[in-house]
């Protein structure tokens, strides 16, 4: 372990690191980063790095449909591919170094990109991811879990999403709004908030494999892994935009043990971050 990181303090939700990817697919174990961002932000402060990769593959219309980036607009612009992921793993390092929290929206897609382009990425400071947080907070609510989704639920600005600086901020706007309504994760060392994450996100995937299961479907592409799916080659993370297909009176079909935290206030003020 990186011997500067190791202070187990709770986590820090004036002093955050945003990140987010637009890349080549919904698969992380097989896709390339397009555009990646880092947002330092410090109460209503904030320094921001994006960069542009040319991923080395053509970019599937589908994907620059979601982010806008074409392949040629890439191969003509963007920095080599290994240089944009290993000064995105520095920048995530320097952020946990600093103190920072690191706030990543399905952080089990956009961290296990990271370490399969490189297997030495460890997470060694907090991760909150507002998709893992709002699915124990409020588990029975119908509809997608995209950040849009997400954002007009919780009354939180999102200005151009897949734009990764604009996810990115959004993102952290959402996690200061949820650790604000959850004292005891808030106040928690990073290692218990994370290992508290990891169980809510293990036990709704496990929830929802089961309920495949009894419904004769397969089951083998859902991950429980949170926040890296460490087999490189198992199921992947799961899509923020599947609806849960379960009747919303029906309950899990099995109950996850761990405690759940209460909703925000949908009233409470949106978070002073501009």
């Amino acid at each position: 372990m990186n011997p500067e990181i190791t202070n187990a303090v709770p986590p820090d939700r004036n002093r955050l690191l945003a990140f987010d990817l637009e890349t080549t697919g919904p698969d992380p174990r097989t896709a390339h980063v397009v555009t990646s961002a880092l947002l330092a932000i410090d109460g209503p402060r904030k320094v921001e790095r994006t960069w542009l990769a040319d991923p080395g593959i053509d970019i599937p219309e589908g994907a620059t449909a979601v982010h806008g980036i074409t392949t040629a607009h890439a191969r003509a612009h963007g920095r080599p591919h290994a240089e944009v992921v290993a000064e995105t793993i520095a920048g995530v390092r320097t952020g946990w170094r600093e103190g920072r929290t690191l706030v990543v929206f399905n952080a089990a897609y956009d961290l296990t990109i990271l370490r399969r382009w490189d297997p030495s990425f460890e997470v060694l400071g907090p991760v909150v991811d507002p998709f893992v947080i709002d699915r124990a907070v409020d588990p029975y609510r119908r509809g997608k879990r995209t950040l849009g989704a997400l954002c007009t639920h919780h009354g939180v600005r999102l200005d151009g999403a897949h734009e990764a600086g604009a996810d990115a901020l959004a993102a952290a706007r959402l996690a200061w709004k949820l650790l604000g309504s959850l004292p005891d994760l808030a106040g928690a060392d990073w290692r218990a908030v994370n290992a508290q994450q990891a169980l809510w996100h293990e036990a709704r995937q496990r929830d929802f494999a089961a309920y495949l299961q009894q419904s004769g479907k397969d089951a083998s592409d859902v991950n429980t892994q949170w926040p890296v799916a460490l087999d490189r080659t198992g199921p992947r993370p799961i899509d923020p935009g599947h609806t849960d297909p379960r009747p919303i009176d029906a309950g899990p079909a099995t109950r996850p043990t761990v405690a759940r935290p209460r909703p925000p206030d949908a009233q409470s003020p949106v978070p002073p971050l501009r």
